[in-house]
């Protein structure tokens, strides 16, 4: 049977309020200085040229059906003619993104400052975290929950008999550090959307390239089937007005 635990109060204002309250500072705080450390760079306008290729071929694959057959097909070539099509990428001429990185000192420097703008907060928060305020019971979450939550809501607290609503003070940090992105996003604008878990996986990528994308929506234009969809649009109207009528 779990255990029904009574949080002081004082729990409350000495450990979660100065918790979330801490967690958003320095949240705020490491956007601004983000900034700051971020370095203006003119966009390659081969890179652009290439994005808007693809988006182009995207709503031409999205409304294939919408366009007479010879306009779909003149398009599709114009896109994937094997010697200047706009999506045709030439053998040894697909840049490498690890490369590119390496050989631009501005790209490796940003992506570097990101990663330490990340990681040295987050080291020094959870150390505080750890020092001041572990093995606390911060909350209790105000519905039941099965016993697969109880590694993730009460990290730092070795009791099997305490119900699996409770939070730990550990839990509730890793709670904040990956659940204010709602509350940035209000407070900074939309161009704080980038959260932690994105950076993390941002850390292990290199960039964007090109020529997969380019490859992707070729191969994808290839194998699309036409069918024209507009000599058919009367028959479906007067199919369903006579449906309409007849009930």
């Amino acid at each position: 049977m779990a255990e029904e635990l009574v949080l002081d109060t004082a729990i409350r204002d000495w450990v979660l309020i100065p918790l979330s309250v801490v967690m958003v500072l320095i949240g705020i705080l490491r956007y601004f200085v983000s900034k700051l450390m971020r370095t203006t760079q003119v966009p390659d306008s081969k890179i652009i040229k290439e994005g808007q290729v693809i988006i182009r071929a995207r709503n031409l694959r999205a409304a294939a059906n919408f366009i007479p057959a010879k306009a779909f097909r003149a398009r599709k070539v114009y896109y994937t003619n094997e010697e200047n099509g706009l999506l045709h990428v030439p053998k040894g001429q697909a840049q490498n993104p690890q490369a590119q990185m390496f050989s631009d000192p501005n790209m490796a420097m940003d992506m570097m400052k990101k990663n330490l703008s990340m990681i040295i907060p987050q080291t020094l928060t959870f150390a505080w975290v750890n020092f001041f305020f572990s093995g606390f019971v911060a909350a209790k979450i105000p519905f039941p929950l099965t016993q697969r939550f109880r590694s993730m809501l009460q990290n730092g607290i070795d009791l099997s008999t305490v119900d699996v609503s409770y939070v730990s003070s550990r839990s509730w940090y890793f709670l904040n550090l990956f659940g204010l992105r709602g509350l940035f996003s209000l407070i900074l604008g939309e161009e704080n959307a980038t959260d932690d878990t994105q950076r993390m996986m941002q850390m292990s990528g290199f960039g964007f390239d090109p020529s997969k994308s380019l490859g992707a929506e070729k191969d994808g234009l290839d194998i699309v089937q036409h069918d024209w969809v507009l000599p058919k649009f009367e028959q479906r109207a007067e199919a369903v007005l006579r449906k309409r009528l007849s009930s």
